[in-house]
């Protein structure tokens, strides 16, 4: 039993282990050795990757505590992706700002460990004791630029709000088991089959769902996202915006559909109001936005929205349509910030949109790929993300949502305008002064991966989607 559950969590004791290895060297050595331990931590999380790919087909671990199938492989492989792009996107960041500390990668790594436990959680208890992990770090990593007030601030207010929908999330966890008497999964799935969903179970549900919506920053819990999106330093903003959302999302996934399968008239109605409201803040709130930071903030509370379009759906179709939003969602957004990781004037970095004029003619290869992952975002065909946001109406349509599919494809019509303003800005406004040319392999490799992936998924699609759609049959039969 002790090797069984050793190999179903050999990716994330990988990684952990390491991790810990790596923190001796840093401590060790100093900050001096901040190259080598984040060249040596992405290292880390391409073996993990493999060990994740080769991996038995489905495994469990600790009495079902903790579940490796595909659903959470095909998860965890785009957390890791995530991750890895966060930590090569900031190396010229950090020696920059002066923040080049050793502890940055690791910081990642033991938020990456968490993550990946919070996607393969069997029952409540590991899924919050996933949570948490993933947590302490992203507090220290949120206000990691210690002398500036603005990260001090967005680490403050990150930590105070994810405490507030921790304890939502344990009081919706105390009923549950109170009214179920168990913690697993299947279990809680099996009292609901069998004796229907009662009121402290509907009291739970509600209490539960708003502890893990604050994670996804969806409305009405997003208030902390445009502050710590803002104020944290960009390399960690790409971290928030890329791998703890999957993770987030695939324990949403996970912790609504594994424990309440036969309750989808109950929590349906919650997904759908949280799905609408957050399409219709994001594409609404960000239009005014200066702060090109801000402004994604609330790009990312839509797109969560549109997501959560498909586990309205309730259906296989609508969890594979989920994952197929994810994986372009995190290669997009990798892509978006490190453009603005390339917005650099005299040394400083620049948040303003109103920066971007004229960048066609100052910085013609950094405009188009930055262009092209706006369409993307904005859903305009050919591109990925306009795949994206096809196959989860599809799946809104096909489960008979259809007011929220129409709902969806208005609010997506008017969350264009600020994509498309950033085009229209770059590619017609009298030009700003230049940017400074960013040197580094990391940041280029980036920015060509992520656009390359936008114009090419239309025809590499079929095995991604066939990755998804095992994925979805795993978690939802």
């Amino acid at each position: 039993m002790i090797a069984g559950d050793i190999q179903a969590i050999l990716p994330e004791l990988i990684i952990a282990i390491g991790g810990m290895l790596l923190l001796v060297v840093g401590v060790w050595t100093g900050d001096k050795s901040l190259k080598l331990l984040s060249a040596l931590s992405v290292a880390l999380l391409a073996v993990a990757g493999v060990a994740l790919i080769v991996a038995p087909e489905t495994a469990t671990a600790f009495n079902g505590s903790f579940i490796a199938d595909p659903f959470a492989r095909f998860v965890k492989i785009l957390i890791l992706l995530g991750s890895a792009a966060s930590i090569i996107l900031a190396q010229s960041f950090l020696q920059r700002e002066g923040i080049n500390r050793f502890e940055f990668p690791l910081l990642i790594l033991f938020a990456t460990v968490g993550m990946m436990f919070m996607v393969s959680a069997g029952s409540l208890i590991a899924l919050y004791m996933g949570l948490e992990l993933q947590n302490l770090a992203l507090y220290v990593l949120a206000a990691f630029h210690r002398d500036s007030l603005r990260s001090s601030e967005a680490g403050l207010k990150y930590f105070v709000l994810s405490a507030l929908s921790s304890g939502l999330l344990l009081y919706g966890i105390s009923l549950i088991y109170g009214f179920s008497g168990t913690t697993m999964f299947t279990q809680i799935a099996m009292v609901v089959q069998q004796s229907g969903v009662n009121i402290g179970l509907i009291f739970g549900m509600v209490f539960f769902i708003a502890g893990l919506i604050f994670k996804i920053s969806a409305v009405p819990f997003h208030m902390w996202t445009p502050d710590v999106y803002e104020g944290a330093p960009t390399p960690i903003t790409a971290l928030f915006s890329t791998a703890p959302k999957v993770a987030a999302m695939g324990m949403v996934l996970r912790g609504i559909l594994g424990p309440f399968p036969d309750a989808i008239h109950e929590w349906q109605q919650i997904i759908i109001i949280v799905s609408v409201l957050s399409m219709a803040l994001g594409a609404v709130a960000a239009i005014g936005q200066p702060n090109i930071k801000r402004m994604m903030a609330y790009s990312s509370i839509g797109h969560m929205g549109y997501a959560l379009l498909g586990l309205a759906a309730g259906t296989g179709t609508g969890v594979r349509s989920v994952l197929i939003y994810l994986l372009i969602y995190v290669v997009t957004n990798a892509g978006v910030f490190g453009c603005i990781l390339a917005m650099q004037r005299d040394g400083k970095a620049t948040e303003s949109i109103s920066d971007l004029a004229g960048l066609a003619r100052t910085r013609p290869g950094l405009a188009f790929v930055f262009a092209s992952l706006m369409f993307s975002l904005a859903g305009i065909p050919p591109l990925a993300g306009f795949f994206a946001k096809f196959y989860v109406f599809l799946a809104a349509i096909e489960a008979q949502l259809y007011v929220l599919a129409v709902i969806g494809v208005v609010t997506s019509v008017v969350g264009a305008y600020y994509y498309l303003r950033i085009v229209k800005i770059m590619y017609f406004d009298d030009p700003a002064p230049a940017f400074d040319k960013v040197s580094g392999p990391g940041l280029g490799s980036v920015l060509a991966a992520s656009g390359a992936f936008t114009f090419l998924f239309i025809v590499g699609a079929a095995p991604l989607l066939g990755a998804a759609t095992i994925a979805a049959h795993s978690l939802l039969p």
